[in-house]
């Protein structure tokens, strides 16, 4: 009698124990579904949260891409001309920023121009999309330095002396110009973000290569 109650005290040890170690498996199972059901969630909220913030971020970039630049002067684009011409164009503001044109435009993948170019090639390079820098004697070395760094490898972008506009640094784009003392005027950035290849393009796409080279 006493070995055979030895034997199912045992047993009845054995199956507690084989109970107990189930009941922690299903109580880990349940942790580990809980804790991943966690993490999951977490990086969810994350996720969501990352692209809203990249969202609102990227609506904030087009909304300042479109806000108007201060002091910017702008022309009806529409009423500026497109004709082809052979001879020299008498344009109402220097320098131009869109009007009948030559056939011929002006390099503008981020040519840099020591000296005077043709109004008339440079107005077609606008057409095609590009931002021309313009600067005069007034205008501080550095400053020009500074702004052929900015335009040197940049498609749509030219640059050149016009010795007889009225302020030290100019940005023209199609129907679009700013004035600006120093390279470090926060509007330069911005107007060749906006302009370059922008909306005021008649042509956009058009070639900015393939043109008249300059010295």
């Amino acid at each position: 009698m006493a070995s055979r109650k030895t034997s199912d005290d045992r047993r009845a040890r054995i199956e507690a124990m084989r109970k107990a170690e189930q009941s922690r498996e299903r109580r880990n199972r349940v942790l580990t579904i809980g804790i991943s059901g966690v993490v999951v969630a977490s990086l969810i909220g994350f996720g969501v949260y990352v692209m809203n913030k990249e969202s609102e971020e990227q609506e904030q970039k087009v909304a300042e891409a479109k806000a108007p630049i201060a002091n910017e002067q702008t022309w009806d684009a529409k009423k500026l001309g497109r004709n082809h011409v052979d001879k020299a164009v008498q344009y109402p503001m220097k320098p131009p920023v869109g009007g009948d044109h030559h056939h011929a435009w002006m390099n503008c993948n981020g040519d840099v121009y020591k000296e005077s170019i043709p109004n008339e090639n440079a107005v077609h390079s606008l057409e095609h999309g590009a931002v021309w820098v313009t600067y005069n004697d007034k205008a501080a070395k550095a400053d020009v330095e500074k702004l052929e760094k900015r335009v040197k490898g940049n498609q749509y972008t030219l640059m050149s002396p016009v010795k007889d506009q009225a302020g030290a640094i100019m940005l023209s784009a199609w129907g679009k110009q700013i004035t600006a003392e120093t390279a470090s005027d926060p509007r330069v950035d911005r107007f060749l973000a906006k302009y370059v290849l922008g909306e005021q393009t008649p042509e956009k796409g058009a070639a900015c290569t393939g043109g008249l080279k300059g010295k």
